[in-house]
């Protein structure tokens, strides 16, 4: 009995690799396998396949940055006016000044920073309106013009102060709030505001406003001739009483001097009203002028 317990025991020991054996081994074909529980919950991952190109494909391109929103535009109350340099260049500016030193040249300064000298603008724009810098007839020097009117005929005119003598008021206080000079009760200094005006026909040259020039300039359109032919009538007119009031008030101070005449001579009443026609003339006048020119711009008027 010993002898097959021993048998028994040599048999045992050898089955038990081959069954370990059998476990580790590849299973069998047609056998479904078995997975444990952890791997069934886990979610199955697909390979990542590398793409191959293609022949003929092209490559691909890595995106491009996304664009930087534009910049917004500047509002116009920003940028109100426009300063035009003769080299082309042209700035805006919400703020535009002219400034005149006593000592140094006249410059404009644009939003308190950028500081152009006249002399490099050829037009500019401020709250007082629009102005050119251009030469003068019979002058080699420029000036701003400041432009009253656009058109084929397009009006500039020029604003300057002169002295006009002193001159005396009951409250101490001349023209423009010039205090007295010497006490109470006299006046400064007295000025007067004279406009010169100018004309340019289709961005000509500058030329003086007067009639005889005008009528050169709208010599193709018969109906501001016309005009300008009645602004000449009433010139005339104007300065014929011109010359007849200083020669009766002439006449009449003679004769109020004389000292066989007691008291005014009724000639200086009589060169009253005659110096009050060259007025209403003048204003006629002044009134065909304007007339011619707005006719001229318009385009009508022609045969």
């Amino acid at each position: 009995m010993t002898f097959r317990f021993c048998l028994f025991l040599l048999a045992l020991g050898a089955a038990t690799p081959t069954a370990v054996l059998a476990q580790n081994a590849p299973r069998e074909l047609n056998t479904l396998p078995t997975f444990p529980d952890s791997a069934r919950r886990q979610p199955r991952q697909q390979p990542q396949l590398s793409q191959q190109p293609q022949p003929g494909a092209q490559p691909a391109r890595p995106a491009a940055p996304a664009a930087a929103p534009a910049p917004s535009a500047i509002p116009s109350e920003n940028s109100r006016f426009a300063v035009g340099l003769k080299n082309g260049t042209v700035y805006r500016a919400y703020d535009v000044e002219t400034k005149q030193p006593i000592f140094g040249r006249s410059y404009l300064l644009l939003d308190d920073q950028r500081r152009i000298d006249l002399s490099e603008i050829s037009f500019y724009e401020d709250e007082t309106g629009h102005y050119v810098r251009t030469t003068l007839p019979k002058s080699s020097r420029e000036t701003t013009l400041r432009r009253d009117r656009v058109g084929r005929l397009s009006l500039y005119s020029q604003t300057s102060t002169q002295y006009a003598g002193s001159g005396y008021s009951p409250f101490g206080y001349g023209r423009y709030g010039g205090y007295g000079y010497g006490g109470y009760g006299y006046g400064g200094p007295m000025y007067r505001t004279v406009k010169t005006e100018y004309f340019s026909k289709d961005n000509g040259p500058i030329q003086s406003l007067n009639v005889r020039n005008l009528s050169i300039a709208t010599a193709d359109n018969p109906g501001s001739t016309a005009l300008l032919m009645q602004a000449r009538k009433y010139q005339t007119y104007t300065t014929l009483s011109y010359v007849a009031a200083a020669g009766v008030v002439a006449a009449g101070l003679f004769s109020t001097l004389s000292p066989n005449q007691s008291g005014i001579s009724p000639l200086i009443y009589a060169g009253i009203p005659l110096a009050i026609v060259p007025i209403v003339l003048g204003s006629k006048q002044q009134q065909s002028v304007k007339q011619a020119i707005s006719l001229y711009n318009r385009g009508t008027g022609t045969e």
